[in-house]
């Protein structure tokens, strides 16, 4: 019975994640036991459970007497986090660049190559989960030759704080009209170039574009802020 639970928690979780991760849910809006034991067809015990490790997760709020809700976008963190990755990230990857060898300019092409053969929307109009894994690892490679890893690590932690903007950018965002697909082509052409100017600059632009589509949001719906 236990199992069956953890079981159905599992689902309940998963699914919510990927409601808030699509923009179904909208950030700050109210997520009530009983709508979502109704819809998931389980007890508002397991609700519970799922929304408080939603919370655990930084994608859900709990705030006492009030119950959970979607986090809201705190402008204040996406533009120190912003700059923090830009900061960080763009020393990283020149790094890389001037330490990386051929069996990592290989691996960045191969991340490419395996980026580029996915499409980050479905045909339905929702977000492929699938590219943002692949997504994820290919700008990773192109990190992994900085010869620090506690470097490495600490730019890598600031891009998984920076999950959740990333996949608001589009459903909440409305960032529909960016060509990311050739952003990531420049990218790869000024490493495999070894122009850790060049890479540095677009790394630079790559991370703030996806910030301002939610900077521009929030200027239009203060309702976002906290």
């Amino acid at each position: 019975m236990a199992g069956e639970k953890a079981t159905r928690g599992g689902i309940v979780h998963a699914r919510i994640r990927e409601d808030i991760f699509q923009g179904v849910l909208r950030p700050g809006q109210r997520l009530r036991l009983v709508e979502l034991a109704q819809r998931f067809s389980v007890s508002q015990s397991v609700v519970r459970e799922a929304l408080t490790r939603l919370s655990e997760q930084g994608l859900v709020h709990a705030a006492p007497q009030q119950g959970f809700s979607v986090v809201t976008v705190s402008l204040d963190d996406l533009n120190d986090l912003t700059e923090a990755r830009v900061e960080l990230e763009t020393l990283v990857l020149r790094r890389a660049i001037e330490r990386g060898d051929i069996k990592w300019e290989a691996a960045v092409v191969a991340a490419h190559h395996h980026l580029a053969a996915l499409d980050p929307v479905r045909p339905d109009g929702t977000l492929d989960n699938d590219w943002f894994t692949v997504h994820e690892r290919f700008h990773q490679t192109l990190l992994e030759a900085c010869g620090n890893t506690r470097l490495l690590a600490a730019a890598l932690s600031l891009r998984d704080a920076a999950t959740l903007y990333r996949r608001w950018s589009r459903p909440v965002g409305h960032d529909v009209d960016r060509d990311v697909a050739g952003e990531h082509q420049q990218l790869v052409d000024a490493v495999l170039r070894r122009d850790a100017d060049g890479a540095a600059d677009l790394l630079a632009r790559h991370i703030d574009r996806t910030s301002e589509a939610l900077r521009t949001v929030i200027e239009k719906d203060p309702a976002a802020v906290v």
